[in-house]
């Protein structure tokens, strides 16, 4: 009797456990669901870009080009090394429709350990980038950032099951904190006179704050690594993202590489400011969306015409907002430049409107992978890293005889022009979404965005007597919205966009059902 009291008790503990991983009661009512996170994150997300580009903008009058320039070379290597602590288990985690206490144990302390690897081979790897960009003080850098990658590990199935359960609010507080607490100690460290070590300082605690307020929303607590717990399926496909994360990443700064060996960390330092104030918005837009469309996408894979809905709402809603607010930062992108970083970083506009070129479609073209993702495509998005990553390396090595610039422009060019219709046709040969379906999707904010941006470059000479910057951005903004409203308007499936819009606005007033 002791012992079936004993057992009984024992099933109970892990089905208690197991509780942090049971997704049945979000099926129910996954549209409100997914609306009103959405809005929460997005809400949230943009609270997190005010931060980080008033962060930005502080630390970049503190500090200097050849600052960013060092941490820049640096950055190189720890953000490539820093995908494998993931392995892509977070999205396995976060797709996979059974999961027990076990495999979720084995899968952070598979986690912990790649972290603790990595961080090793990054303080073995800083006497190599050392030599060879001739530069001794990488060596701390490198150890440095060593640390906030050891730290990444221990976070990352946690945010995983928040993900898994739509806790959006709980993420959102604790990023907004992470990155609210790393930017102070960082500008606090740059007023001190630490220089490029501010921005070391901003990684290391953010990575800390960000453990602590996940281990303290998150009440699951990872038990020993089982062997047979059934993770290999989920290794195999995170292994597949994983690949794609890794030729992704090296086509994706391999710019900065190239032009720190050849041009300098000068050059390198206005190239990766352009890319970063231009990466930060669109990080700050696309994050949310990718934390709430592949949990939802995912619980709808067996339903392919609510998938392919689903989906099309959630791409409409992207070209609408970030086409157009692209499009304005390439019109006013010298301004834009100056007025947010300083003249010292003039030599930035330029290149940060040929990158922009790049961004226009960058957000929907991203928005694709989670088709390959919530499908269970992993294998075949791998081999699109591949292609991807062949033609943007092309790019950059044809445009690196003109400098920071070129690269900038080969890179753009080649995106819009061969990489992204290339991506559409790739990813709409299977599946509920077909290439026409996307260009389909995303005509009315292309039309707008255009005419928007020609307006704004045709009404620059009288945008320019205006004595101030900030009368001459917000003049261009206005315009800008405005006419983007005015041709969505016109079009008929532009007037259906923004009826979508409101309908969802609505759902998210709606109270949900009891589950």
């Amino acid at each position: 009797m002791p012992t079936n009291v004993t057992s009984n008790r024992e099933a109970t503990r892990v089905d208690d456990r197991d509780r942090h991983f049971r997704t049945d009661h979000l099926t129910k009512n996954l549209g409100a669901h997914s609306a009103r996170a959405g809005a929460v994150t997005l809400a949230a997300q943009l609270l997190k870009f005010v931060i980080a580009t008033a962060g930005a903008i502080v630390l970049a009058r503190l500090l200097t080009p050849q600052d960013y320039g060092l941490i820049g070379m640096v950055v190189i290597i720890v953000n490539f090394v820093g995908m494998f602590p993931f392995l892509g288990l977070s999205t396995a985690t976060m797709r996979w429709s059974e999961l027990n206490h076990q495999q979720v144990s084995t899968l952070f302390w598979i986690n912990v350990g790649m972290s603790g690897a990595i961080a090793l081979l990054t303080i073995a790897s800083a006497p190599l980038l050392a030599w060879f960009y001739h530069e001794p003080r990488l060596i701390p850098i490198t150890v440095g950032y060593a640390f906030s990658l050891l730290l990444m590990g221990f976070y990352i199935q946690h945010e995983a099951i928040l993900s898994r359960q739509m806790r959006f609010g709980a993420i959102a507080a604790v990023e907004i904190a992470a990155h609210a607490i790393g930017f102070t100690s960082a500008i606090i460290a740059a007023l001190y006179g630490a220089r490029y070590w501010a921005l070391v300082f901003n990684q290391l605690v953010m990575n800390l704050a960000t453990i602590i307020g996940v281990w303290a929303v998150c009440k699951w607590r990872p038990g020993l690594p089982a062997r047979g717990s059934g993770v290999r399926a989920m290794l195999s496909f995170g292994g597949n993202l994983t690949g794609y994360n890794v030729m992704n990443y090296l086509s994706r700064n391999l710019d900065n590489a190239l032009i720190g060996k050849f041009w300098g960390g000068y050059q390198l330092g206005l190239y990766s400011r352009a890319y970063q104030m231009l990466l930060t918005p669109m990080i700050q837009i696309n994050a949310p969306l990718v934390s709430v469309a592949v949990p939802a996408l995912s619980r709808l894979a067996d339903s392919p015409e609510r998938y392919r809905a689903a989906y099309m709402k959630v791409l409409e809603k992207i070209a609408m907002l970030t086409m157009p607010l692209v499009a304005f930062m390439i019109g006013t992108s010298d301004w834009l430049i100056v007025f947010l970083l300083g003249q010292q970083w003039r030599e930035s506009g330029r290149i940060f409107m040929w990158l922009g070129i790049a961004a226009i479609v960058q957000p929907v073209a991203r928005s694709t992978l989670w088709l390959f993702t919530t499908q269970g495509r992993s294998r075949e998005m791998f081999r699109w890293g591949v292609i991807g990553s062949l033609i943007a390396i092309a790019a950059i090595v044809a445009g690196l005889p003109w400098g920071a610039m070129g690269v900038a422009a080969s890179y753009a060019l080649t995106d819009v022009c061969i990489t992204t219709p290339l991506l559409f046709w790739y990813v709409g040969r299977r599946g509920p979404v077909k290439t026409t379906d996307v260009y389909r999707t995303i005509a009315p904010a292309t039309c707008a965005s255009l005419l928007s941006l020609t307006a704004v470059v045709v009404a620059r000479p009288w945008l320019a007597m205006l004595d101030h910057l900030v009368l001459r951005l917000t003049a261009a903004f206005v315009m800008t919205a405005g006419l983007t409203f005015l041709v969505l308007m016109i079009l008929p499936a532009g007037r259906a966009a923004i009826r979508n819009s409101k309908e969802m606005l609505l759902m998210m007033r709606k109270r949900e059902s009891p589950v």
